[in-house]
């Protein structure tokens, strides 16, 4: 049975943790921060190594796979580690902080031989799975273009910690773009041929708030009163907000695909979040924000026509709660199965999140505007 350590004690390393398990993998060991908290956690899921030192998990351990559910600023040395050792790594989105971390790392894998899966995974949402088939057989005609639309009205008041910093792997194209891109991708086709954006922190600070250990209930930490004057505050200086126009090449096309990705990390949503592939011949309507509820088509007959999910697509839906966590252990599943020779359709690896890196990088550059300020 392949070895699994996770890294990360949270809502991911413990969503990472079942899904290994499901895939009929052994979760030997999990390593965190907090001595307390690593212990308490391993203790709950069974798992029977816990501890901080993640070369000291590696060498005890001895694991296959390497699962990495931490943020995305801690995800640089302990990938470069297990790497060395001969693992397979699974990593979460985002890859790392930055494009030139990013794509070290996936040389090192190369070179190492070992296979890799990144973790962009609501390309595995049932309707999108959905989607990617009735493009294929032809339902919209040759795809034209695609739009992702999302506003998220987090609180701001959400406390102070690695999903407001760059160097630890926040904000909003780390956290939401990387799974739309994904989707849009998987449905009309992986070639990213052109990229340009623009981001916004419409946020600027946060209350700085200690205890705080699960990205899953940071908002039970807000603070009740945030005029009282001895609160500490952190400075933000990632976007909470983007606007990303991209083409890629398909294979259902002769011109490229044109895709927006409009997302509003603050802001209220009145209408539906949703992501639509428009094609010559229809359309494919999804509702929410990663194409995770119901599925509308537009064809000959021009109305909206709701179609139920596939019996098949459905039965290969892991049998878990949640759209993440059934997200996890489809690409886990596909990850243990390839490891061990079985054939499978090709998944994210680190090839894809190192081009999605390097990608973010190039939008929060912000340098796309034209100075129209001397036009007569």
């Amino acid at each position: 049975m392949l070895k699994v350590l996770i890294s990360g004690t949270g809502f991911a390393g413990q969503g990472h943790a079942d899904a290994f398990r499901g895939a009929g993998a052994e979760v030997v060991g999990m390593v965190g921060r907090t001595p307390s908290v690593v212990r308490e956690v391993a203790e709950k899921m069974a798992i029977p190594y816990a501890g901080t030192d993640w070369q000291d998990a590696l060498e005890t351990c001895k694991p296959d796979i390497v699962s990495i559910a931490t943020p995305g600023g801690a995800h640089y040395a302990p990938i470069r580690q297990a790497i060395a050792a001969g693992c397979h790594v699974f990593v979460d989105k985002p890859m790392t902080e930055s494009g030139e971390t990013a794509v070290e790392l996936r040389r090192l894998a190369d070179e190492k031989g070992v296979k890799t899966a990144y973790a962009a995974s609501f390309r595995y949402a049932p309707s999108v799975l959905h989607a990617k088939r009735l493009v294929a057989e032809g339902a919209i005609g040759e795809p034209t273009e695609i739009e992702c639309i999302s506003h998220f009205n987090l609180e701001r008041e959400i406390p102070f910690g690695w999903s407001h910093q760059k160097s630890a792997g926040g904000g909003r194209l780390n956290n939401n773009f990387t799974h739309t891109l994904s989707i849009a991708c998987s449905v009309v086709g992986d070639r990213i041929l052109g990229i340009m954006g623009e981001v916004r922190d419409d946020l600027g600070r946060a209350p700085i708030v200690e205890g705080v250990h699960n990205f899953a209930t940071r908002r039970n930490f807000i603070p009740k009163d945030l005029s009282d004057p001895s609160l500490e505050w952190g400075e933000s200086d990632v976007e909470w907000s983007y606007t990303v126009l991209a083409q890629l090449e398909s294979p259902f096309a002769e011109k490229p695909v044109s895709v927006l990705f409009k997302h509003g990390g603050l802001v209220p949503r009145f209408h539906e979040d949703h992501i639509v592939f428009y094609g010559k011949e229809g359309a494919i309507y999804i509702k929410g924000h990663y194409g995770s509820r119901e599925l509308y088509h537009y064809g000959a007959s021009k109305t909206w026509t709701e179609l139920p999910l596939p019996e098949d697509i459905a039965a290969s839906i892991p049998k878990v709660e949640g759209e993440t966590e059934q997200c996890w252990h489809y690409l886990a599943r596909e990850f243990v199965r390839d490891i061990r020779g079985e054939s499978v359709e090709p998944y994210p690896t680190f090839t894809e999140g190192s081009r999605y890196q390097q990608i973010i990088d190039l939008i929060r550059r912000n340098d796309d505007w034209t100075d129209l300020s001397n036009l007569a």
